[in-house]
């Protein structure tokens, strides 16, 4: 399966913080933001990433990820010229996806919670159809919204409708199949003039071959676009550190974990960093 991480946005709600720079590389407590949709695509077992970014921005991701083989994977690189859309992305991406399936994640969207890792990996491993997350939100007009019926199956999706039919957002992290593509060049630009994702899953819903996963209680789905919300995700990364002990979204430590680098590997990359995130990753090989 191929992944691809979309960081073209211009992050105008985040300005000015993000006038130099994209708001996926902004810190979220001591990391880059795009280290934790990173993360998230190798807990699902997928290696072979490409980032699309704006043409302003990507020789920054080139500095700052490479091409991930410090840590067993590979990163390509596209440029979106024009934001059209999430599901503009597919298109973009034609020729690295080559008619596999593939798993797309916004650059701006962190999950944390219990098992996520193996929901990733069961809906990886699924080779026919689409799978996307549901998540309650109290403000479900500002977000896709799926429907269900009485046995939980889904009917409808909307794009941030007036009325919500449900308090279940759509989150930013959709896999499917090797359709998609297909599925994408048939898209027509809604009134904003993008593709829109709502209408690419409601193809898949139409056809029986849309699966929703509800991540419940426990799990928690930050959207860091804004400045709130991007404190918000700092301070809650910072308490879940701070009381564990332990580090969300260490790309390095992923790495080590999935079998991806070696103990040698991670000890070499620990050296990189002269200061307690060095500290943690060298504490992993000791205990290791």
């Amino acid at each position: 399966m191929k992944g691809i991480i979309l960081a073209a946005g211009s992050g105008t709600r985040l300005y000015p913080a993000s006038l130099p720079i994209s708001k996926i590389l902004l810190p979220v407590f001591d990391k880059p933001m795009i280290y934790y949709p990173i993360t998230t695509l190798m807990l699902a077992g997928v290696r072979d990433i490409l980032i699309i970014s704006n043409p302003h921005d990507v020789d920054n991701f080139k500095k700052v990820l490479g091409d991930g083989s410090k840590i067993g994977v590979k990163f390509s690189y596209a440029i979106q010229e024009i934001p059209k859309g999430i599901a503009d992305s597919f298109l973009v991406a034609a020729d690295f996806i080559q008619n596999e399936p593939v798993v797309l994640i916004l650059g701006d969207n962190i999950f944390h919670g219990f098992g996520f890792s193996t929901m990733l990996k069961l809906a990886a491993v699924r080779n026919e159809g689409a799978t996307i997350f549901g998540y309650r939100v109290k403000d479900p007009e500002r977000f896709g919204v799926v429907e269900f019926n009485e046995k939980g199956q889904a009917v409808s999706i909307e794009e941030k409708p007036k009325n919500p039919r449900s308090d279940f957002a759509v989150t930013g992290l959709y896999f499917y199949d090797k359709n998609v593509v297909e599925y994408a060049k048939s898209l027509k630009p809604s009134k904003r003039g993008e593709l829109e994702i709502t209408d690419l899953n409601r193809i898949y819903l139409e056809k029986n071959k849309l699966k929703v996963e509800i991540l419940g209680r426990g799990f928690a789905w930050l959207d860091t676009g804004t400045t709130e919300s991007l404190l918000q995700a700092s301070n809650f990364v910072s308490a879940m550190e701070i009381n564990t002990g332990m580090k969300i979204a260490c790309i390095e430590e992923v790495a080590y974990r999935m079998g991806y680098i070696s103990k040698n590997e991670l000890m070499l990359l620990a050296k990189n960093f002269k200061n307690g995130y060095g500290e943690y990753l060298q504490r992993i090989v000791v205990k290791n």
